[in-house]
């Protein structure tokens, strides 16, 4: 299997809404309640792809929007070196193929290439990426417990990552 990634724009909108209200549907703990509206999930996604302090990326396969994750480089005066990363997605039918990896090497490329040399995120301690982050060099910096509610209710802590990007 062989993705591309590549920057997304308004007319990614339907589909990343599409992958949202699945990936929320199975579980997945990315600020949003089960079932997310279509119409909240299209102006969460419309919003943030108009956003010139963001970087919305996707995995396609064969053509199709399979996953997302966001580079936030919007940060305040003091911390221009850092960057966050935000939803980091794939729809469930299409997991196991090594997009979300492929997501997160770009997103790390691409925050060198805007001058980051810091990055953090965070993840549920349930069903979240953990693993993923860690084989990517992540470091756990600890967790928050009893963060978030789940998507379907229930309260999960959630874990915070830092990575520290080189040259």
């Amino acid at each position: 299997m062989k993705a591309t990634i590549q920057p997304l724009d308004g007319a990614a909108v339907p589909r990343l809404a599409e992958i949202l209200r699945e990936t929320v549907s199975a579980g997945g703990s990315v600020h949003f309640m089960d079932p997310v509206p279509q119409g909240g999930a299209e102006a969460y996604w419309s919003a943030a792809v108009a956003d010139p302090g963001r970087i919305v990326l996707g995995a396609f396969v064969d053509g199709r929007l399979e996953g997302t994750v966001t580079l936030w480089l919007d940060t305040p005066p003091n911390q221009p070196f850092r960057g966050e990363v935000w939803k980091l997605m794939v729809a469930p039918a299409a997991r196991g193929q090594g997009l979300a990896r492929a997501l997160m090497i770009e997103a790390e490329r691409l925050a060198k290439a805007h001058g980051r040399t810091l990055l953090n995120l965070d993840t549920a301690i349930e069903g979240g990426a953990s693993e993923l982050y860690e084989s990517l060099g992540w470091t756990r910096a600890g967790v928050i417990p009893d963060y978030a509610y789940k998507p379907k209710g229930g309260l999960v802590g959630t874990a915070i990552y830092y990575k520290r990007l080189t040259a």
